[in-house]
């Protein structure tokens, strides 16, 4: 019988261990894994050696340092994951193995805000292509991430703010999407899963804490602490874009005054400009003219900058992350806008917490949601599950 405390019981906890190591990472030496989990190297040595002979991971020469080394991978044949990715106005999905390659991907137009009924069914018709396209067996795939654009409560699963995706209200996201397909589902909003896809991918590799910020149709922030998303109770953690800026300024849309989001989402911002440049424009034209010089466009696109940099001021003065990292269509303005946001941080954030800031534009731009919904899948599968044995104790594994 085996007990906690037992070899059998910690040499099953080391191979987790190691398993949880590569799966977050994608792949690491065995140098880097030793460091990871705080294990010997010969530990490490011969536990990669067992998982290499049972299929679960594969080993390949590289280099780090100068130096020879292996770098030890999650088998491909091992399994996949799916990301599902719902903007407001578009609908992303992904298929990826577990070593974090991407195997297909496609994304279509959708009003996401309509209809919940139609959104789950674009994206379960959307999945079930791309799984077909892969050659995948449905068996094989061992969990979806899926993302929606809004507060998602912890404990309900169901959207938390009625008034910012109305065709969802009352809707279980997670759950109506895992009863169309008979897969787990695990459901986070768009700016965490922004911050997950930068964290492993993208802008975020190598920090431990770090907010995304994401600019679109409205305004939201992911937030990684010690090196995992904070969401709060309620699972509202990171609506910067509801922090007030101005008491008497527009009223938003969750029925406040002047929220960072009537000064910097495109639904408020675009007006500012259809008299001199249409009704039509967009904030992806936005951004390209004031590239090229437009003053108009400049000025706004300066001007959203810095009331970002005043929200991000207060990040700064509350939690101290190392890096933030700029996502959405707006970070292709480059230093148009991230010198603003820079400069409001510096006036307005504690000078300490100011210096050991970084303040950078993603680097997978609109990926960045899909992406991190396949790292959310990754993150939520069980070590247990990969190793092929259930975990005992009702769940609970002796590490």
């Amino acid at each position: 019988m085996e007990t906690p405390g037992s070899q059998t019981s910690l040499h099953r906890a080391n191979l987790e261990r190691v398993v949880r190591a590569v799966r977050t990472a994608g792949s690491l030496t065995q140098a880097e894994i030793a460091r990871s989990t705080g294990l010997s190297a010969a530990t490490v040595s011969n536990i990669v050696r067992e998982l290499k002979e049972s299929g679960t991971v594969e080993v390949t020469p590289t280099s780090a340092g100068g130096r020879r080394a292996r770098s030890v991978s999650l088998s491909g044949d091992a399994g996949v994951v799916v990301g599902v990715d719902f903007g407001h106005t578009h609908l992303r999905v992904a298929v990826g193995d577990l070593a974090h390659r991407v195997l297909a991907e496609e994304s279509e137009p959708l009003d996401v805000d309509a209809s919940s009924a139609d959104g789950l069914d674009r994206a379960e018709h959307l999945v079930n292509r791309l799984i077909a396209e892969t050659g995948t067996a449905r068996d094989k795939v061992i969990g979806v991430g899926l993302g929606v654009p809004g507060p998602v409560d912890g404990e309900a699963g169901t959207l938390g703010s009625p008034s910012i995706l109305p065709g969802w209200t009352g809707v279980s996201p997670g759950k109506e999407l895992s009863g169309r397909l008979g897969m787990p589902v695990h459901v986070d909003n768009d700016a965490n899963l922004g911050a997950l896809g930068e964290l492993v991918w993208g802008g975020g590799r190598g920090v431990r804490d770090l907010a995304y910020i994401k600019v679109a149709s409205g305004v939201g922030a992911g937030l990684v602490m010690d090196g995992r998303i904070y969401r709060g109770p309620g699972g509202t953690a990171g609506e910067i874009g509801h922090i007030t800026l101005d008491e008497s300024g527009p009223v938003c849309r969750c029925g406040n005054r002047g929220c960072l989001e009537t000064f910097a989402a495109a639904r408020y911002v675009l007006p500012l400009l259809h008299s001199s440049h249409g009704p039509g424009i967009t904030m992806e034209r936005v951004v390209a003219l004031a590239r090229d010089g437009d003053p108009g466009c400049r000025r706004v696109v300066a001007d959203v900058g810095r009331h970002i940099g005043s929200a991000v001021a207060s990040l700064c003065n509350l939690l101290n992350p190392s890096r933030v990292v700029l996502g959405g269509t707006l970070a292709d303005a480059g230093e148009l806008v991230l010198g603003p946001i820079r400069e409001s941080v510096a006036r307005y954030a504690i000078p300490s917490a100011a210096a050991h800031l970084v303040v950078v534009p993603g680097a997978l731009g609109g990926r960045a949601g899909v992406l991190g919904a396949l790292a959310l899948a990754l993150s939520e599968t069980g070590d247990f599950t990969l190793l092929g044995y259930e975990p005992p104790n009702g769940g609970k594994v002796f590490t």
